[in-house]
């Protein structure tokens, strides 16, 4: 038995952070019932069509759920979604408050449904202060919180290569779900969690934010080297890229001993990592693996209990030898095909994880219906009229 298999999540998603949140939760065991819009769906199927006929953001964030389909604007729609919400534990929504309020999926309306319910709303910015009412999304969040001024190196800027805004917000909201589940268990009382975009990445920007109060400047943009350790960052060999990760001052001493340089152990402007940072042009410069393979410079430095890592290319993920060794792919079925996907990290005494499909949009509406107490007549009728 899973953790989750006794708990119905109803979500109303689109897009990649609450989906991603209720992944997380189906991978627990929740039954997770995703409602989409008829007229296409979650729009996040439609990015790309790299996994069968939907996107790799939707194949990654929608295993194992279900999907039903409801026009949450027609006339008919509040009597299914009133039905479907009775039978829920939890319900997430990430419409902008002021459309949550419109549509009657706001907290106020679903707890009088049913007064026990966990509800999770995430907006762009919260539902008050001067942004509330602006379109919030990821690249826009990385923007405001500081993320892109801090990536990119020297006078180029760059936003993160994945949506860290949008993983930093399903992150926590799944995490709230379960402490929330864990509060009613305990009390048999509901809760209502709010969560925004910018309050999830403002809590992963915290560190930088303390820097530069502490500093009264921001890091300095370093491209892949890190602003405030050194020599930390990719290196060029004879064959292709090292990363180093050289974090304190006996692996600097061991890494000048590895390359034949113990004069540069003692050199005053690399004694200590501070100094290493504030002479990082001339640290580079002492620092020569053209001479070295790949292979060969990775076999010393981990001799030499050296920090390092080969610099891959994502094209690379699948096939890597440490998950191919420990049997972390799997096979998962998407709308028309099968995509190679990874196990989720966590592994567990208590219970396993087996992979289940990416609902094609709409699959499963009439088993959800059915399972309400609605006829096959009044099924067709609700297609009818459009309002599934």
């Amino acid at each position: 038995m899973r953790p989750l298999d006794d708990v119905t999540v109803v979500s109303l998603e689109q897009a990649v952070a609450v989906p991603y949140a209720t992944r997380l939760l189906a991978d627990l065991g929740a039954r997770v019932i995703k409602v989409e819009r008829p007229d296409g769906g979650d729009f996040a199927r439609h990015y790309d069509t790299t996994c069968g006929e939907v996107s790799s953001y939707f194949a990654w964030t929608n295993v194992g759920k279900q999907s039903l389909t409801l026009d949450l604007k027609h006339p008919s729609a509040s009597g299914v979604l009133h039905d479907l919400v009775a039978t829920a534990d939890v319900v997430l929504c990430n419409l902008s408050p002021a459309a949550a309020r419109r549509l009657g999926v706001d907290a106020e309306s679903l707890r009088r449904v049913k007064p026990d319910l966990v509800i999770g709303e995430l907006s762009g910015y919260g539902d008050s202060g001067p942004y509330a009412s602006r379109k919030a999304f990821d690249a826009l969040i990385q923007s405001e919180t500081g993320l892109i001024d801090l990536t990119g190196e020297g006078d180029v800027t760059a936003r993160a290569g994945i949506s860290v805004a949008d993983i930093a917000a399903g992150v926590q909201l799944q995490s709230a779900v379960l402490a929330a589940l864990l509060h009613r268990a305990r009390t048999g009382e509901g809760a209502t969690l709010g969560l925004s975009l910018f309050d999830a990445m403002a809590e992963w920007m915290h560190q930088p934010m303390l820097y530069a109060a502490g500093t009264g400047r921001a890091a300095p943009r370093a491209g892949a080297h890190h602003p405030s350790i050194a020599p930390y960052g990719p290196f060029a060999c004879a064959d292709g890229t090292v990363h180093l990760a050289v974090q304190n001052d006996p692996q600097w001493r061991r890494l000048c001993h590895l390359l034949g340089r113990p004069d540069l152990a003692d050199d005053p402007r690399f004694t200590t990592v501070t100094s290493r940072v504030a002479h990082r042009p001339a640290l580079h410069a002492e620092l020569d693996f053209t001479a070295w393979t790949i292979a060969a410079l990775l076999e010393a430095l981990d001799g030499a209990d050296v920090p390092a890592a080969l610099t891959r290319s994502v094209t690379d993920l699948p096939n890597h030898p440490q998950l191919t060794a420990r049997d972390r792919q799997t096979s998962v079925p998407v709308p028309h095909g099968r995509v190679t996907a990874l196990r989720p990290p966590v592994d567990s005494t208590a219970w396993d994880w087996t992979p289940a499909p990416v609902p094609a949009l709409g699959e499963h509406t009439g088993q959800v219906l059915r399972e309400l107490g609605y006829s096959t007549e009044q099924i067709e009728e609700l297609r009818n009229r459009s309002a599934i």
